[in-house]
């Protein structure tokens, strides 16, 4: 399932209340202001940390494939009182007028990028629209199977009008040669008597540190592993113009 197709609706609705982790905004308020104005957060979502990035003042701009999620970033924006500019583009096919210093993911989103042939139209996207000395931070990660006892389990979150949320992996299946593990969710929601119940596929595409190299290389890109990088399984890359 395309990425854009997936965070909507239900699963749009239920992402705040029942994502497990929410980005630190530090490490990115960091990253733009070394790297200078303006910015691109790539896969904004609902606004972490796009919308805490703009309280501070910074000229960050968002982009995501997804227009129910921005939907949702706008609403918080409003609600916050924050003044937000938001594409609705998808990743791989970056048309925007501006150039940027910063280009940035706030998370391994690049993930969800399903091959190779996407993440290498993905990568000369960022190389187009970054300005002279500009630089992308870009996380990626190799997915951990989830774990038998985990399948089925339930996680539950209330809404704001008090219907229940519950999200679960129903199953999931892992191609090592293709580098991808599909992982089916179904999200739940139930509400005097009335309930909606949706079974979508997630799909994880990841890469060897070569691997990703090569694509930024053949984008015109030249990566540069982070040191430091917190997790075995997590890989971050800054990416500038080669030459």
């Amino acid at each position: 399932m395309d990425p854009a197709d997936f965070y909507t609706g239900i699963v749009a609705e239920l992402y705040g209340p029942l994502k497990s982790v929410t980005q630190d905004p530090e490490p990115y308020a960091a990253f733009v202001q070394e790297v200078g104005c303006p910015a691109l957060e790539l896969g904004c979502g609902d606004g972490d940390p796009l919308l805490d990035l703009r309280r501070r003042g910074l000229d960050v701009e968002g982009v995501d494939a997804s227009a129910d999620m921005l939907d949702r970033c706008r609403r918080r924006a409003r609600e916050q009182g924050v003044d937000v500019v938001v594409h609705h583009q998808r990743m791989e096919a970056l048309d925007l007028p501006r150039r940027y210093r910063a280009i940035f993911l706030a998370g391994p989103t690049f993930n969800l990028l399903p091959d190779d042939s996407t993440a290498l139209a993905a990568l000369r996207g960022i190389r187009n629209h970054l300005a002279v000395g500009g630089t992308a931070l870009v996380p990626v990660f190799v997915p951990s199977p989830t774990p038998a006892e985990q399948i089925g389990r339930v996680r539950t979150a209330t809404a704001d009008d008090g219907a229940e949320l519950r999200v679960s992996v129903v199953s999931e299946e892992r191609s090592d040669p293709t580098r991808t593990q599909t992982t089916v969710l179904r999200y739940e929601r139930y509400r005097d008597g009335e309930s909606t119940v949706v079974d979508r596929p997630w799909v994880l595409h990841w890469y060897t540190r070569s691997g990703f190299e090569d694509l930024a290389a053949a984008a015109g890109l030249t990566a540069v592993p982070v040191p430091d990088t917190p997790g075995a399984t997590l890989l971050q890359f800054r990416l500038q113009v080669t030459g």
